[in-house]
């Protein structure tokens, strides 16, 4: 777990209270307080070492092992940091130790309602649930039920030494807003003058928030991806300023290129592994094993109620029990219900997908059931069926959707570190400023005919590609190698001017031997003329 430190903090008696210190691959050595850990050993919190960050990138990527477990330390180190940054430095924002608190505990708990293999159980829902669309599904939403629930377990003793650390019922209103995201025109429960606070964990406003910088950072580090955001400059340059009167954080204008940074290694990611075909492809066939399992599989909840995969949602004592460990349990099962399933499962374990039919990227979004029906339609010979096609329709950008993604952002100047301000595009460099694109992926689950659904394909790309739309994809392209070529070049010059610095110590220190030795020589002949003397 970690080794015991003495903690800064203080409880009613005046005794002080031993922290823990953890070592992080990414963060170094991190200190956590004793109420965070505390709420880290629970069986909420430790289902997260059974869900892999990247769902099925670790099938991909052998490196990418890791879980939400670590990923939520360090967010909740990242935001006990920049909240820590900003009371030191702006004392006027009378940034509480119980407001860092309730920041550090919402970064810890922000990712306590996923699911199964992340991202892909929010899939699950959307496909299973009736009436999907008017139902809140987002595993924010459950990651403060599950919070609740952490916190109401008595088995837990949560609320105790929350007490014993100041934290009210307020305070733990404030955590969950702070964990599912404040709406635009809410100030939240901490109220306008702390709304900056919400935008630590969580920021629906324009995306920059401490999950982002540890999910970038520990995600490129176990892919073996490189990661060209500095989080530790805009930790040291985060401040808070008055925007059209509400209060955000904001960085130096010259951190504009890391910001960009930030968007562009996301895309990236996105690009070279959250959305591999074989990834991807993983992620429907486990999607359709679960759909057919959902209805025999049991898990056990509160008053020994039973619930299925799905329905666990309803009930967080069920929902604790649900994790990763899913797949082993049909993949072995000897039911006969789950037959169907464990033949999907074993697919994948053998590497028998489905069949890979072609990928586009597009301007405008498509959806999977609209792609599937043109498809079939373009089959002359009607062979193909719909229900033998799989599509992935995917929005992959830079940062909110559409928006652009500089202009989302405020920045102050050196010379008036009190003002906010916007950047223009052509201020920053080769940034696209179109911020998203969408990705179509086709597979194929039949056992015959993959040559006709790849014609399809290709026919359907003829028809809807037109030169104009080409170009501007070309377009695009080369706006994105601009900004790479860019990046090297700041690159390539910061290597120059640290060799020639380092020459020019060089120099000097020849120049200060020689002087010295002069000297010496010097101090030597005056010696011998005296003994001469």
């Amino acid at each position: 777990m970690g080794e015991p430190s003495v903690s800064s903090e203080q409880n009613a008696t005046g005794q002080e209270l031993p922290d823990k210190i953890f070592n992080d691959p990414i963060h170094g050595t991190i200190k956590m307080h004793p109420l965070l850990v505390k709420i880290i050993d629970t069986p909420q919190f430790q289902r997260l070492r059974h869900i892999k960050q990247l769902s099925f990138g670790y099938w991909v990527y052998p490196g990418a092992c890791h879980n939400r477990f670590e990923h939520s330390l360090g967010v909740c180190h990242l935001a006990g940091e920049l909240a820590k940054t900003l009371r030191e430095s702006q004392p006027e924002l009378n940034i509480t130790k119980e407001d860092i608190l309730c920041v550090q505990i919402a970064g810890l708990c922000h990712d306590l309602g996923h699911g199964p293999f992340s991202h892909l159980y929010d899939d699950l829902l959307k496909e299973v649930c009736k009436n999907a669309d008017k139902m809140d599904l987002k595993h924010e939403t459950r990651s403060v039920k599950m919070f609740e629930h952490l916190v109401e377990d008595t088995e837990n003793k949560l609320k105790p030494v929350m007490e014993e650390h100041d934290l009210k019922e307020d305070d733990r209103k404030f955590i969950s807003e702070l964990i599912q995201g404040l709406d635009e025109n809410s100030n939240g429960s901490r109220g306008p003058g702390k709304k900056f606070l919400y935008d630590i964990v969580a920021n629906s406003r324009n995306g920059v928030d401490v999950d982002k910088w540890d999910y970038l950072a520990r995600d490129c580090y176990y892919l073996g991806v490189q990661n060209n955001f500095d989080y530790r400059r805009f930790l040291r340059f985060a401040r808070v300023c008055s925007v059209d009167g509400e209060m955000q954080i904001c960085t130096r204008d010259k951190e504009a290129q890391n910001l960009y940074d930030m968007f562009a290694t996301r895309k990236s990611l996105h690009c070279k592994a959250f959305q591999h075909r074989v990834v991807n492809v993983i992620k429907i066939m486990v999607i359709d094993a679960l759909k057919k399992a959902d209805d025999f599989v049991e898990i056990a909840g509160s008053g020994g109620k039973k619930f299925s995969i799905t329905k666990a949602i309803s009930d967080m004592e069920a929902y604790t029990k649900l994790t990763d460990h899913i797949f082993e349990q049909i993949l072995y099962s000897s039911k006969e219900e789950l037959k169907d399933s464990k033949e999907i499962l074993m697919k994948i374990v053998k590497h028998q997908h489905y069949k890979f039919v072609g990928q586009i990227f597009l301007e405008t979004e498509k959806k999977p059931l609209e792609m599937i029906n043109e498809l079939v339609e373009l089959d002359t010979g009607k062979k193909l069926q719909k229900s033998d096609f799989s599509v992935i329709a995917v929005a992959i950008g830079y940062g909110k959707k559409k928006k652009n993604l500089i202009n989302g952002f405020n920045f102050y100047s050196k010379d008036d570190p009190k003002k906010a301000k916007r950047i223009e595009l052509d201020q920053v460099g080769a940034i696209p400023e179109k911020s998203e694109e969408y990705l179509i992926q086709v597979f194929w689950k039949g056992n015959e005919d993959l040559k006709k659904a790849k014609d399809c394909f290709e026919d359907w790309k003829k028809n809807y590609k037109s030169l104009p739309e080409e170009n501007k994809r070309l377009k695009l392209q080369i706006n994105d190698l601009k900004a790479e070529n860019e990046m090297l070049r700041q690159e390539n010059e910061m290597r120059q001017k640290k060799e020639m610095l380092r020459q020019k110590k060089e120099m000097l220190r020849q120049e200060n031997e020689m002087l010295r030795q002069e000297n010496e020589m010097r101090q030597k002949k005056e010696m011998l003329r005296q003994e001469n003397e």
